[in-house]
C-alpha cells in the first residue's frame, strides 16, 4: 500500500509540473509576438492548449533525457561560459521539442526560444522544489536515490559507520564579527540564525590568531598543505628571479603548493578521499572545482562531476543564478550610489568591473561551491574543503561592518543551513566545521588619508622623483582572480603586476593590505640596514617616523633582525632587547612571535611595513584601495574563528591556537578522530531503506 501511495504521489507531481509548465508556454505565446502556439488559420483554444501540453512534454522529456548527456560532454568548457552555454543548449531543446509538434504549430525565433525555455525551466523548477519540500520524506528519498545512485556508479564502498567532514571556509569573517551576528540584540533575532542555533545546541565557537601574514594565500596554504613557510605576504618580489610572487595567481599558487607539499612532506590535508571546491590551494584533494592552483591546467584531472554537474544538471540553476547576478549588480551600483550620495567615509571608487566582481562573488561562486559540495556529501565524500568569498570582496570596499556586509552575512547563513540540511540526508553522519581565514580591519586608505601612497612615500625618501600619477596596487581580492579562473583566462597578461627582469636602483614597493613591502632589486640578498642607510640615509628614519606607519622590520649586521618604530624605538628580535619603547606593543603579545618568524623568510623584503594601529577603534591604513583590510598586524584581520561540533577535541587545551599550520594539525586530528569514529553499529543498510 505504501508502494502505491509513494507511485501515486509521484505521478500526482509530475502532472503538477506539467501542467505548470504548460500554463507557462501559453502565457509566453500569448505575450511574446515572436512565439506561436498555432497553425497559421488559427486554431481553437482547445486546440492551442492541447499543443502547449504536448510542447511542454516534449520539452519536459528532452530536458530530462539529453540535457546531463549534454552537460557531461561540456564539462571541460570554462564554468562561466558553460552557464553561458545553458541558455542557448536550453533554447535549442525548445526549438527541437516545438519541430516535433503536429502540423508545425509551434514556432519561436531563436532569440525568443532561449527566453521561453529559461522561463519554462525556472517554473517547472520552482514547482517540483515546491512540491518535493511540502513532502519531507519524498525529498529525502530523492536525495538518498542519488546517493545510492553515485556509489554504485564508483563502484566504492561507503563505511556509513565512519563520519565524513565538511570544513567551509567563510573566507574574511572575523571572529568579532561572527559572535556578534550570532548574538540576538534586545527583542531580535541573531543576523546569523542558523549558526546562532548550531553555536546553541552542537557546536562550539574559539577565535585562532592568524601569522603576521593573514591573509589568504598564507592561511590557507597552512591549513590545507601544513606549512606556509616563505609566504611573507599576498604578494612579494623575488630577486633572483625579478618576478612578483601573487597569492592569487594560478600559476604562482601552484608554485606555492609544490614549495609546502615539498617542505611540510605531506601530500595535504584533502589526499584521502577529498574535494577541494572554491580554494586557492587543492589540499592534495583529487576533486577540485573553481581551484586556483589546478586552474590552469586542463584535463580530466580539472574536471568536477560532483560540483559543476550537479549544478548544470538543471537548467534552472543558470537561469536563477543569472537573474540572481543581474540583481546584485543592481544592488550595487544602487548602493555605492547611496553611499556616495550620502558622503560615507572612509570610501573607495566601486565603479568599474566592481559590480561584476562582486555579483560574480556573491552569487555565481557561491551557488557553484554550494552545489558542489552538495554533491560531494551525496557522494559521501571522506573531507570537503570549501571557501566561500562574499563577505571578503564586499568587506574590502563597503567595510567589515556595513549594511552591505550585513545583507551577504544573511546569505552566508542560509548556504550553511542548506548544506547542513542536505547533511542530515547523507549516506554517511557529517560533521560539519566552519572556519574563516583571518578577519578584516576597518580604516581609510594609506593614499587617502595621508594623500600620498606608500611608494611615493619610499621615493620620496630615496630621493627620488614622485610620480603625479602613481600606480594602484591591484586588488588581492581572491574573487577577481576566480573569475578569470572561471573563465579559463587565470593569468592577468595586461601587466597589473609589474614585473624587472633586471636588476634596477628604483625600490620595488607593494602593498598587501596594512603591510607594505619594500625591495631594493640592485642589492642582492637580502639588505642591511647599514646598506639601506649608506644609499638612502633618510629613508628608514622617514618612514619610522610617518604617523601612518606602525614600525618597520630590517635586518641589520650585528643585531639581526630588528623591528624600528617612531622616535628611533627599536625591538630586537634575536635577544629581545628594548631601545627607548617597543614598537610592537600595541599589537599584542604575539606580535614579536609572529614577526620574528617572517624575519627568517628568505623572501622577506629588505624592508617590511606594517601600518599605524588605532588601538581605541582597531583601524589600520591599507596599502590598497580597501576600507575593509587584512594582511598585517593590527585589529580584528588577525583573529579568525573556528566553530566545531562539541563531540570533537578542543582545538587548543592551553588557549587560542596561534598560525595557519597550527589549525591545520587541528583538523587532521579531527579527521583522524573520525577515522576512528563509530557512530553506529548496525550494519550496513542502503540509504533508501533507512529513509523510508
Amino acid at each position: 500500500m505504501a508502494a502505491w501511495r509513494r507511485a501515486g504521489g509521484a505521478v500526482l507531481r509530475v502532472l503538477v509540473v506539467w501542467a505548470v509548465s504548460t500554463l507557462t508556454m501559453l502565457v509566453l505565446a500569448g505575450v511574446l509576438p515572436d512565439f506561436r502556439l498555432q497553425s497559421a488559420d488559427g486554431d481553437s483554444a482547445t486546440s492551442i492548449g492541447v499543443t502547449a501540453a504536448l510542447g511542454a512534454g516534449a520539452f519536459g522529456l528532452l530536458s530530462a533525457l539529453v540535457w546531463p548527456l549534454l552537460v557531461r560532454a561540456l564539462l571541460l568548457v570554462p564554468a562561466l561560459v558553460l552557464g553561458l552555454l545553458v541558455f542557448f543548449l536550453n533554447g535549442s531543446l525548445l526549438l527541437l521539442a516545438l519541430a516535433l509538434l503536429p502540423d508545425y504549430r509551434g514556432e519561436a525565433d531563436p532569440q525568443t526560444a532561449v527566453v521561453v525555455a529559461a522561463a519554462m525551466s525556472a517554473a517547472s523548477s520552482a514547482a517540483n522544489t515546491f512540491l518535493a519540500v511540502r513532502d519531507d520524506r519524498a525529498y529525502r528519498r530523492r536525495l538518498a536515490r542519488l546517493a545510492d545512485r553515485r556509489w554504485r556508479r564508483s563502484g566504492r564502498r561507503l563505511t556509513p559507520a565512519t563520519p565524513g567532514t565538511v570544513f567551509l571556509q567563510l573566507d574574511g569573517i572575523g571572529y568579532d564579527v561572527l559572535r556578534d551576528a550570532t548574538t540576538a540584540p534586545a527583542g531580535g533575532e541573531p543576523l546569523m540564525p542558523g549558526i546562532a542555533a548550531m553555536l546553541r545546541d552542537t557546536h562550539r565557537l574559539v577565535s585562532w590568531h592568524t601569522d603576521w601574514s593573514s591573509q589568504t594565500g598564507a592561511s590557507q596554504l597552512g591549513i590545507l598543505h601544513g606549512s606556509n613557510e616563505d609566504v611573507p605576504a599576498f604578494r612579494w618580489y623575488e630577486k633572483e628571479t625579478g618576478e612578483v610572487v601573487i597569492s592569487n595567481r594560478p600559476s604562482s599558487a601552484a608554485r606555492l603548493q609544490r614549495r609546502a607539499a615539498e617542505h611540510s612532506g605531506e601530500p595535504g590535508l584533502l589526499a584521502h578521499d577529498g574535494a577541494s571546491r572554491g580554494n586557492l590551494f587543492s589540499g592534495g584533494a583529487a576533486q577540485a572545482a573553481l581551484v586556483l592552483s589546478v586552474s590552469a591546467r586542463r584535463g580530466r584531472h580539472n574536471r568536477s562531476r560532483a560540483g559543476y554537474f550537479a549544478y548544470f544538471s538543471d537548467p534552472a540553476n543558470a537561469t536563477r543564478t543569472a537573474a540572481s547576478f543581474v540583481a546584485e549588480v543592481v544592488r550595487e551600483i544602487a548602493q555605492s550610489t547611496r553611499a556616495r550620495l550620502r558622503g560615507d567615509s572612509p570610501r573607495v571608487p566601486r565603479g568599474g568591473l566592481y559590480p561584476f566582481i562582486r555579483a560574480f562573488a556573491t552569487v555565481v561562486q557561491r551557488d557553484v561551491v554550494v552545489a558542489s559540495v552538495l554533491g560531494d556529501i551525496l557522494n559521501g565524500r571522506t573531507a570537503v574543503y570549501a571557501d566561500l568569498v562574499a563577505y571578503d570582496e564586499v568587506a574590502h570596499h563597503s567595510g567589515p561592518r556595513g549594511r552591505d556586509t550585513r545583507q551577504v552575512l544573511r546569505r552566508l547563513d542560509r548556504s550553511v543551513g542548506l548544506i547542513a540540511k542536505v547533511a542530515a540526508q547523507a549516506p554517511r553522519p557529517y560533521r560539519l566545521v566552519l572556519l574563516s581565514d583571518h578577519g578584516q580591519s576597518p580604516g581609510e586608505t594609506f593614499a587617502s588619508h595621508y594623500g600620498l601612497t606608500l611608494e611615493d612615500l619610499v621615493r620620496a625618501g630615496c630621493g627620488l622623483p614622485v610620480s603625479r600619477r602613481a600606480r594602484r596596487s591591484a586588488s588581492g581580492a581572491e574573487a577577481r582572480a576566480a573569475a578569470r579562473a572561471a573563465l579559463h583566462r587565470p593569468e592577468d597578461g595586461h601587466g597589473a603586476e609589474p614585473h624587472w627582469p633586471a636588476p634596477t636602483s628604483d625600490p620595488v614597493v607593494l602593498g598587501s593590505g596594512n603591510l607594505g613591502l619594500i625591495s631594493f632589486p640592485g642589492i642582492p640578498g637580502r639588505a642591511t640596514r647599514e646598506e639601506i642607510d649608506r644609499r638612502h640615509p633618510a629613508l628608514l628614519r622617514t618612514l619610522a617616523n610617518h604617523p601612518g606607519i606602525g614600525f618597520l622590520l630590517v635586518d641589520t649586521e650585528h643585531h639581526g633582525p630588528v623591528v624600528l618604530g617612531p622616535g628611533d624605538s627599536e625591538h630586537r628580535l634575536d635577544t629581545g632587547e628594548i631601545v627607548r619603547a617597543d614598537p610592537l606593543e600595541p599589537y599584542g603579545p604575539r606580535a614579536a612571535a609572529l614577526v620574528r618568524r617572517t624575519a627568517r623568510f628568505p623572501h622577506a623584503a629588505d624592508i617590511m611595513v606594517n601600518s599605524a594601529l588605532d588601538r581605541a577603534t582597531g583601524a589600520v591604513h591599507a596599502f590598497e584601495e580597501q576600507i575593509g583590510s587584512h594582511g598585517g598586524l593590527g585589529g580584528e584581520q588577525s583573529r579568525a574563528f573556528l566553530l566545531y561540533p562539541r563531540l570533537l577535541s578542543p582545538p587548543d587545551a592551553d588557549g587560542e591556537p596561534v598560525g595557519a599550520e597550527q589549525i591545520h594539525r587541528v583538523l587532521r586530528g579531527w579527521l583522524r578522530e573520525a577515522e576512528a569514529a563509530q557512530a553506529v553499529t548496525t550494519p550496513f543498510v542502503p540509504a533508501r531503506a533507512q529513509l523510508r
